[in-house]
């Protein structure tokens, strides 16, 4: 290596390392939907209006390879994301609001690539394959073969691609190490030959990987050192295909991590991988991820007769399932059995809850009590919506299928201050640094806000 390359690469990890002394909210977005799988960052203003074809309120704009609803992370000036480049030169994406069971039939050897990018410029900083091949499982039309958001602590990042591996490299780019954890089944469990693709994201925390695989033999959780990458614990769980990332959460001096799921929705100690408390019931395809806000847990899920949200105490221990007929308990503050979102993760901002269905319904709740603030549609109803929402500087953002992001007022009141085409389909969720929003298309990464 030359030595100026060799200064240039010393240097950016000494930008970094002294992000990760500051550890700003405003600035690091580490994981999937950021701190604390939140959605939330403050402190700048954020933009309202924008305007892609003409260039208004745009940062930047770069084009991406392949396919991927990966999210992008950030740490200090640099941000991190995923794809899935087929040697065929394009791969097949159906959106919208269908019921289509079937996988995508046999498709061509696909590279698995990690990206960091200049947060300032959209320059890409390095490029690196993980890994080249022929996909181990299908995935669904409307999905990729880079769902999994990756996850950052500044000094490391952590991509997944599902049954291609787990795989850890430096902020430098160089390769820590990797894990095959063989063939994961991300399929419907009613029709196990339709494969769907995996797409729980890995979070760090405290020098932890925590991963969520729940499949269809053998599902799973597990916890691996960052460092050099060693299994430290791996937990059976008894549930279906789901599709959701965990959350972590600190309750009276001990860490939990926090799972969705259908049999088994549950709280595990983080340092052994043992079961703290447990939820059975409602949609049979779980997605969203667990939101921690105001001493509560919020879980919803939806598919099948049930579509719940639960307001679970951090308190919980034991099985806390709910008696038919009882919306609340010891343990669970509030719930109701119908209104929970499908594929978009819940908003807390402020005092209220916000669950956006795949329709574009959205539902405002007091997240302390449950009660219902109001509900609107985003759109006219035919636009899908899959890309979970963020909120910043009063404002909440939704973004459908077709790429038109809804900029609405967070407020007791429903009322839509702009609406902004990124030009493109939009499936990933954004991420927020310093007053930016920076979107991930079909085929750009896009910096929003100057």
């Amino acid at each position: 290596m030359r030595p100026l390359a060799a200064g240039l690469l010393a240097s950016s990890s000494l930008v970094l390392a002294a992000a990760i002394a500051a550890d700003r909210p405003d600035e690091n977005w580490p994981r999937f939907r950021g701190p604390r799988a939140s959605g939330v960052a403050e402190g700048h203003p954020m933009p309202v209006s924008w305007n892609v074809a003409t260039n208004a309120g745009i940062s930047w704009r770069i084009p991406v390879p392949g396919l991927a609803h990966s999210s992008p992370v950030v740490w200090g000036d640099s941000l991190f994301l995923t794809s899935a480049v087929s040697a065929s030169g394009s791969a097949p994406l159906k959106v919208g609001l269908y019921g289509d069971i079937e996988s995508v039939p046999t498709e061509a050897v696909q590279r698995y690539v990690v990206y960091r990018v200049d947060k300032r410029t959209g320059k890409i900083l390095w490029e690196r394959t993980a890994r080249e091949g022929v996909p181990r499982r299908a995935r669904h039309p409307k999905s990729t073969h880079a769902n999994p958001t990756p996850a950052t602590d500044g000094k490391r990042v952590v991509a997944f691609f599902g049954s291609e591996g787990l795989y850890c490299y430096d902020v430098d780019g160089q390769l820590v190490w990797k894990k095959d954890l063989g063939p994961l089944d991300a399929a419907y469990f009613e029709a196990p030959e339709a494969q769907w693709g995996v797409a729980s994201s890995p979070i760090i925390h405290e020098g932890v990987v925590y991963l969520q695989c729940d499949v269809l033999n053998g599902p799973f959780l597990a916890a691996f050192d960052l460092v050099t990458g060693k299994e430290l614990w791996r937990t059976r769980r008894e549930d279906v295909p789901t599709w959701s990332s965990p959350a972590v959460v600190e309750v009276e001096g001990h860490t939990l991590l926090v799972v969705n799921g259908w049999k088994h929705i549950g709280g595990y100690d983080t340092k052994t991988g043992k079961e703290v408390w447990k939820l059975r019931g409602g949609g049979d395809i779980p997605v969203p991820t667990p939101v921690v806000a105001h001493g509560l847990v919020f879980i919803t899920n939806a598919h099948g007769p049930a579509s719940p949200i639960y307001a679970v105490k951090l308190g919980a221990r034991g099985d806390i399932t709910l008696p038919e007929g009882k919306a609340a308990s010891e343990y669970i503050a509030w719930s109701v059995m119908r209104g929970g979102g499908y594929m978009q993760t819940p908003l807390v901002y402020g005092e209220n809850l916000y669950t956006c269905r795949d329709n574009g319904v959205l539902t405002c709740y007091r997240a302390l009590t449950g009660e219902r603030l109001y509900q609107e549609r985003l759109g006219a109803g035919s636009s899908g919506f899959t890309a979970s929402p963020v909120a910043a500087d009063g404002k909440l953002y939704f973004t459908s299928e077709e790429g038109d992001v809804y900029v609405v007022r967070a407020a007791d009141r429903f009322e839509i201050l702009a609406k902004n085409a990124l030009g493109e389909v939009t499936m990933a969720t954004p991420a927020i640094s310093e007053g930016r929003l920076f979107f991930r298309t079909k085929g750009h990464l896009v910096a929003v806000g100057r």
